[in-house]
This record gives C-alpha cells, structure tokens and sequence, in this order.
C-alpha cells in the first residue's frame, strides 16, 4: 500500500510542476500576444503615416509642376514686366515646394519623413511576424504541457518546454533584434 501511495505522491508532484509550467507558458504567451498587437498596430500606424506622407509628397509635386509650366508658359509669351514678376513669385514658390526646411513639409523633407514611417512600419512587421512565431510556439508548448499530464509521458512536458523557451527566444528577437532573423 505504501508503494502505491508513494506513486501517487510522485505522479502528483510531477503534475504539479506541468501545471506549473503551463502557467509559465500561460504567461509568456500573454507577453507574445501583447507585443505582437501592439506591433501590429505600430505597422498599421506607420504605414498609414507614410501614406499619407507620399499623398501629401505627390500633391507638393503636382502644385510644384503647375507653377514651374505657367511660369514657362508666360515667359515664352514676350511677358509684360508685370507678368514676369509673377512669373518669377510662381518659380521661387516652385523652389520652396522642392525644400522647406522650417516646416518641414518641402518635397526633399517630406521624402525623409516617408522613408522614416516606411523604416518603422518594416521594424513593426518584423517584430510582429517574431511575435507570432513566439505565440505560436508557446500554444504548441501549452498543448504538448497539457498532453503530458494526461498520457503520462514526460518527454511530452520536456518539448513543450524547449517550445516555451523557443518562444521566449522569439520575443526577445521581436523586442530587441526585429530585423536580424528572417523567416518569411
């Protein structure tokens, strides 16, 4: 009778540390999922604002191209000093659209901050994708945990772990390094 009641005490402690560890994994798929959101939505973000960035681009180009063909427009036409003055006002303020530097919102500017968004957005992917890797390794690990328990073989909680730890791998990289693994 002892020797079935020291089983039970065995099987119970080493369920014990499976669930244990299934609330480990519990976590860190929480902090995948989290992180993977919010990565997510910086994509999402960045994306928009660099859209929005290349509308505003392509409007500056379109002013810019209307002014620089009036003017030429009017100067191939023997202007009139009044003419020519504004002729000239509409090619310094084609110039201007080409670089505004204390606004920020010249064409040369506002290419920078696009690529800028774009670098972001591609960061923010990057992360995401790792995430999603890391959620979908500790959801493995969480089944292959619970499996254990119930099969009653160990090497099943084991793998689940190395997953875990996988997991864990794949955030750190989507934190720290989002650009440094390529898997897709």
């Amino acid at each position: 009778m002892s020797a079935a009641h020291g089983h039970g005490h065995g099987e119970h402690a080493g369920n014990k540390r499976v669930a244990l560890l299934i609330s480990v994994l519990a976590l860190i798929l929480a902090f995948a999922e989290t992180l993977g959101k919010g990565a997510q939505t910086g994509a999402l973000a960045y994306n928009i604002e660099a859209s929005n960035l290349w509308a505003f681009f392509q409007a500056k180009t379109i002013r810019q191209t209307v002014l620089r063909t009036a003017a030429e427009e009017v100067e191939a036409a023997s202007p009139s000093d009044a003419q020519k003055k504004q002729a000239a006002k509409w090619k310094e303020t084609a110039q201007r659209y080409q670089s505004e530097p204390e606004t920020g919102e010249g064409r040369e500017q506002l290419t920078a901050r696009a690529k800028e968004a774009e670098k972001k957005r591609d960061r923010s992917m990057a992360a995401y994708h790792h995430y999603e890797v890391a959620s979908a390794a500790v959801q493995i690990a969480i089944v292959l945990a619970s499996a254990s328990i119930i099969a009653e073989i160990v090497a099943l909680a084991w793998v689940g772990a190395a997953l875990g730890v996988l997991g864990v791998v794949f955030c750190v990289i989507g934190f720290f390094f989002p650009s440094a693994v390529h898997l897709f």
